[in-house]
Protein backbone atom coordinates (compact mmCIF):
# COMPACT_ATOMS: atom_id res chain seq x y z
CA UNK A 1 0.00 0.00 0.00
CA UNK A 2 1.16 3.50 -0.69
CA UNK A 3 2.20 5.15 2.55
CA UNK A 4 0.37 8.35 1.66
CA UNK A 5 -2.92 6.60 2.43
CA UNK A 6 -1.98 6.66 6.10
CA UNK A 7 -1.64 10.44 6.04
CA UNK A 8 -5.40 10.87 6.06
CA UNK A 9 -6.12 8.71 9.11
CA UNK A 10 -5.26 8.50 12.80
CA UNK A 11 -2.49 6.08 13.74
CA UNK A 12 -4.98 3.99 15.73
CA UNK A 13 -6.94 3.42 12.52
CA UNK A 14 -4.08 1.90 10.55
CA UNK A 15 -5.05 -1.69 11.32
CA UNK A 16 -8.51 -1.15 9.86
CA UNK A 17 -7.09 0.81 6.91
CA UNK A 18 -4.80 -2.14 6.10
CA UNK A 19 -7.67 -4.64 6.24
CA UNK A 20 -9.97 -2.43 4.18
CA UNK A 21 -7.33 -1.87 1.51
CA UNK A 22 -6.72 -5.63 1.32
CA UNK A 23 -10.45 -6.21 0.70
CA UNK A 24 -10.41 -3.61 -2.04
CA UNK A 25 -7.27 -4.96 -3.75
CA UNK A 26 -8.69 -8.50 -3.66
CA UNK A 27 -11.91 -7.27 -5.27
CA UNK A 28 -10.12 -5.26 -7.95
CA UNK A 29 -7.33 -7.67 -8.85
CA UNK A 30 -8.66 -11.11 -7.93
CA UNK A 31 -12.42 -10.52 -8.40
CA UNK A 32 -13.20 -11.52 -4.81
CA UNK A 33 -16.29 -10.09 -3.10
CA UNK A 34 -16.08 -9.27 0.62
CA UNK A 35 -19.01 -8.96 3.02
CA UNK A 36 -17.82 -7.12 6.13
CA UNK A 37 -19.10 -7.24 9.66
CA UNK A 38 -20.89 -4.15 10.95
CA UNK A 39 -18.93 -0.91 10.60
CA UNK A 40 -19.32 2.23 12.65
CA UNK A 41 -19.70 5.54 10.75
CA UNK A 42 -15.98 6.29 10.90
CA UNK A 43 -15.07 2.88 9.50
CA UNK A 44 -17.64 3.36 6.76
CA UNK A 45 -16.06 6.71 5.88
CA UNK A 46 -12.61 5.14 5.72
CA UNK A 47 -13.80 2.27 3.55
CA UNK A 48 -15.73 4.55 1.18
CA UNK A 49 -12.74 6.86 0.77
CA UNK A 50 -10.46 3.90 -0.04
CA UNK A 51 -12.98 2.38 -2.47
CA UNK A 52 -13.01 5.70 -4.31
CA UNK A 53 -9.24 5.34 -4.84
CA UNK A 54 -9.69 2.14 -6.84
CA UNK A 55 -11.26 2.50 -10.31
CA UNK A 56 -12.33 -1.16 -10.58
CA UNK A 57 -14.14 -1.57 -7.26
CA UNK A 58 -17.43 -0.43 -5.75
CA UNK A 59 -19.36 -1.13 -2.56
CA UNK A 60 -22.84 -1.07 -1.10
CA UNK A 61 -23.79 -0.42 2.53
CA UNK A 62 -26.84 -1.48 4.52
CA UNK A 63 -27.76 -1.58 8.19
CA UNK A 64 -31.39 -2.58 7.95
CA UNK A 65 -32.90 0.89 7.51
CA UNK A 66 -32.09 4.13 5.73
CA UNK A 67 -30.64 5.96 8.73
CA UNK A 68 -28.72 3.07 10.26
CA UNK A 69 -25.64 4.09 12.22
CA UNK A 70 -23.89 0.73 11.95
CA UNK A 71 -23.84 -0.94 8.53
CA UNK A 72 -22.42 -3.93 6.70
CA UNK A 73 -20.57 -3.41 3.43
CA UNK A 74 -20.28 -5.57 0.35
CA UNK A 75 -17.12 -4.81 -1.67
CA UNK A 76 -16.98 -6.20 -5.18
CA UNK A 77 -15.56 -5.70 -8.68
CA UNK A 78 -17.29 -2.80 -10.39
CA UNK A 79 -18.94 -5.04 -13.00
CA UNK A 80 -20.98 -6.86 -10.35
CA UNK A 81 -24.51 -5.55 -9.83
CA UNK A 82 -25.02 -5.03 -6.09
CA UNK A 83 -28.57 -3.67 -6.15
CA UNK A 84 -30.31 -6.91 -5.09
CA UNK A 85 -27.54 -8.39 -2.96
CA UNK A 86 -28.40 -9.87 0.43
CA UNK A 87 -26.10 -8.57 3.17
CA UNK A 88 -27.06 -11.42 5.52
CA UNK A 89 -28.80 -9.68 8.41
CA UNK A 90 -31.63 -10.67 10.73
CA UNK A 91 -33.72 -8.87 13.31
CA UNK A 92 -33.45 -10.33 16.80
CA UNK A 93 -36.74 -9.47 18.51
CA UNK A 94 -36.53 -9.52 22.32
CA UNK A 95 -39.67 -9.46 24.47
CA UNK A 96 -40.92 -10.48 27.89
CA UNK A 97 -44.05 -10.65 30.02
CA UNK A 98 -42.12 -9.13 32.92
CA UNK A 99 -43.20 -5.56 33.68
CA UNK A 100 -39.58 -4.68 34.44
CA UNK A 101 -38.90 -4.92 30.71
CA UNK A 102 -39.87 -1.26 30.37
CA UNK A 103 -36.94 -0.31 32.63
CA UNK A 104 -34.34 -1.85 30.32
CA UNK A 105 -32.14 0.46 28.27
CA UNK A 106 -29.92 0.15 25.21
CA UNK A 107 -26.88 -0.72 27.32
CA UNK A 108 -28.71 -3.55 29.09
CA UNK A 109 -29.52 -5.30 25.82
CA UNK A 110 -26.05 -4.69 24.44
CA UNK A 111 -24.38 -5.99 27.58
CA UNK A 112 -26.41 -9.20 27.62
CA UNK A 113 -25.69 -9.93 23.96
CA UNK A 114 -21.96 -9.29 24.32
CA UNK A 115 -22.00 -11.31 27.53
CA UNK A 116 -22.69 -14.40 25.43
CA UNK A 117 -19.28 -13.99 23.82
CA UNK A 118 -20.52 -12.18 20.71
CA UNK A 119 -18.21 -9.61 19.11
CA UNK A 120 -19.51 -6.05 18.81
CA UNK A 121 -18.83 -6.19 15.09
CA UNK A 122 -21.58 -8.79 14.70
CA UNK A 123 -24.23 -6.43 16.06
CA UNK A 124 -25.78 -3.53 14.19
CA UNK A 125 -28.15 -0.93 15.59
CA UNK A 126 -30.18 -1.78 18.68
CA UNK A 127 -33.64 -0.23 18.94
CA UNK A 128 -35.41 -0.17 22.30
CA UNK A 129 -39.09 -0.17 21.35
CA UNK A 130 -42.41 -0.51 23.10
CA UNK A 131 -42.63 -4.10 24.26
CA UNK A 132 -38.94 -4.88 24.06
CA UNK A 133 -36.09 -4.51 21.60
CA UNK A 134 -35.23 -5.07 17.95
CA UNK A 135 -31.53 -5.67 17.32
CA UNK A 136 -30.03 -6.01 13.84
CA UNK A 137 -27.54 -8.88 13.90
CA UNK A 138 -25.37 -10.78 11.45
CA UNK A 139 -27.17 -13.82 10.11
CA UNK A 140 -24.36 -16.20 11.02
CA UNK A 141 -24.79 -15.61 14.78
CA UNK A 142 -28.56 -15.06 14.78
CA UNK A 143 -29.51 -18.67 15.57
CA UNK A 144 -27.02 -18.77 18.45
CA UNK A 145 -28.53 -15.63 19.97
CA UNK A 146 -32.06 -16.95 19.49
CA UNK A 147 -31.18 -20.13 21.38
CA UNK A 148 -29.03 -18.66 24.13
CA UNK A 149 -30.31 -15.18 25.01
CA UNK A 150 -32.75 -15.83 27.84
CA UNK A 151 -32.08 -12.98 30.27
CA UNK A 152 -31.41 -9.26 30.04
CA UNK A 153 -30.32 -7.60 33.29
CA UNK A 154 -32.27 -10.07 35.49
CA UNK A 155 -35.34 -9.95 33.26
CA UNK A 156 -36.22 -13.26 31.63
CA UNK A 157 -36.84 -12.72 27.93
CA UNK A 158 -38.03 -14.51 24.81
CA UNK A 159 -36.48 -14.07 21.38
CA UNK A 160 -37.66 -14.40 17.79
CA UNK A 161 -35.82 -14.01 14.51
CA UNK A 162 -37.50 -11.73 11.97
CA UNK A 163 -36.67 -10.58 8.43
CA UNK A 164 -35.32 -7.06 7.97
CA UNK A 165 -38.62 -5.73 6.65
CA UNK A 166 -40.13 -6.34 10.11
CA UNK A 167 -37.58 -4.11 11.85
CA UNK A 168 -39.09 -1.50 14.16
CA UNK A 169 -36.91 1.58 14.45
CA UNK A 170 -36.81 3.93 17.40
CA UNK A 171 -35.95 7.54 16.75
CA UNK A 172 -32.96 8.84 18.67
CA UNK A 173 -33.94 10.45 21.96
CA UNK A 174 -31.87 13.34 23.28
CA UNK A 175 -31.69 15.06 26.63
CA UNK A 176 -31.21 18.58 25.30
CA UNK A 177 -29.20 21.28 27.03
CA UNK A 178 -28.77 24.95 26.20
CA UNK A 179 -25.34 26.18 27.21
CA UNK A 180 -23.14 29.21 26.63
CA UNK A 181 -19.40 28.80 26.10
CA UNK A 182 -16.52 31.17 25.53
CA UNK A 183 -15.40 29.24 22.43
CA UNK A 184 -16.33 26.18 20.39
CA UNK A 185 -13.45 24.15 21.84
CA UNK A 186 -14.05 20.47 22.50
CA UNK A 187 -13.03 20.63 26.16
CA UNK A 188 -15.27 23.61 26.90
CA UNK A 189 -18.42 22.17 25.34
CA UNK A 190 -17.76 18.68 26.72
CA UNK A 191 -17.24 19.93 30.27
CA UNK A 192 -20.64 21.63 30.19
CA UNK A 193 -22.35 18.69 28.48
CA UNK A 194 -21.05 16.22 31.07
CA UNK A 195 -21.26 18.74 33.95
CA UNK A 196 -17.67 18.28 35.09
CA UNK A 197 -14.73 20.65 35.22
CA UNK A 198 -12.67 21.40 32.13
CA UNK A 199 -9.56 20.19 33.99
CA UNK A 200 -11.13 16.75 34.50
CA UNK A 201 -12.49 16.38 30.95
CA UNK A 202 -9.07 17.10 29.43
CA UNK A 203 -7.62 13.92 30.98
CA UNK A 204 -9.62 11.33 28.97
CA UNK A 205 -9.33 13.44 25.81
CA UNK A 206 -5.52 13.52 25.96
CA UNK A 207 -5.54 9.80 26.85
CA UNK A 208 -7.17 8.94 23.53
CA UNK A 209 -10.57 8.06 25.01
CA UNK A 210 -12.46 10.70 23.03
CA UNK A 211 -13.93 10.37 19.55
CA UNK A 212 -15.42 13.12 17.42
CA UNK A 213 -17.55 11.67 14.65
CA UNK A 214 -16.08 8.27 15.57
CA UNK A 215 -12.54 9.48 14.95
CA UNK A 216 -10.04 9.58 17.84
CA UNK A 217 -9.46 13.17 18.92
CA UNK A 218 -6.70 13.92 21.44
CA UNK A 219 -6.59 17.71 21.11
CA UNK A 220 -8.84 19.45 23.67
CA UNK A 221 -8.65 22.71 21.68
CA UNK A 222 -10.30 21.22 18.59
CA UNK A 223 -13.31 23.31 17.54
CA UNK A 224 -16.66 21.57 17.23
CA UNK A 225 -19.36 22.42 14.71
CA UNK A 226 -23.07 21.79 14.34
CA UNK A 227 -23.78 18.10 13.76
CA UNK A 228 -20.64 16.77 15.44
CA UNK A 229 -21.07 13.66 17.59
CA UNK A 230 -18.75 13.40 20.58
CA UNK A 231 -18.21 10.30 22.70
CA UNK A 232 -15.87 9.99 25.66
CA UNK A 233 -15.34 6.59 27.19
CA UNK A 234 -17.03 6.41 30.57
CA UNK A 235 -19.13 9.56 30.01
CA UNK A 236 -21.47 8.74 27.11
CA UNK A 237 -22.25 10.58 23.89
CA UNK A 238 -23.64 13.94 22.89
CA UNK A 239 -24.36 15.74 19.64
CA UNK A 240 -23.95 19.44 18.86
CA UNK A 241 -27.49 20.21 17.68
CA UNK A 242 -27.26 23.95 17.15
CA UNK A 243 -24.63 26.67 17.25
CA UNK A 244 -26.48 29.95 17.68
CA UNK A 245 -25.36 33.54 17.92
CA UNK A 246 -23.39 35.37 20.58
CA UNK A 247 -24.63 36.66 23.91
CA UNK A 248 -24.08 40.28 24.94
CA UNK A 249 -20.95 39.11 26.73
CA UNK A 250 -19.60 37.49 23.57
CA UNK A 251 -20.26 33.87 24.51
CA UNK A 252 -21.54 31.27 22.05
CA UNK A 253 -25.06 29.88 22.45
CA UNK A 254 -24.95 26.11 21.92
CA UNK A 255 -27.63 23.42 22.07
CA UNK A 256 -26.36 19.90 22.72
CA UNK A 257 -28.26 16.63 22.90
CA UNK A 258 -27.07 13.84 25.18
CA UNK A 259 -28.01 10.39 23.91
CA UNK A 260 -30.59 8.77 26.16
Amino acid sequence: MKLDIYDHFHKDEREFVDRAWEWIVNAGQYHEAKLTDFLDPRQRFILESLVNRHPDVHAMFDGGHADAERVRALIAPDYRDLEDEDLKMKVLSISSGDQKLTELEHGDYMGSILGLGIKRSKIGDIHVIEGGCHAVVAEDISAFLHLNLSQVHRVHVMTELLPLDKLQVRETNFETMDITVSSLRLDGIASDAYRISRTKIVVPIKAGRCRVNWKVEEDPSTNLKEGDVVSIQGFGRFKVLETGGLTKKGRYRIKVGKYA
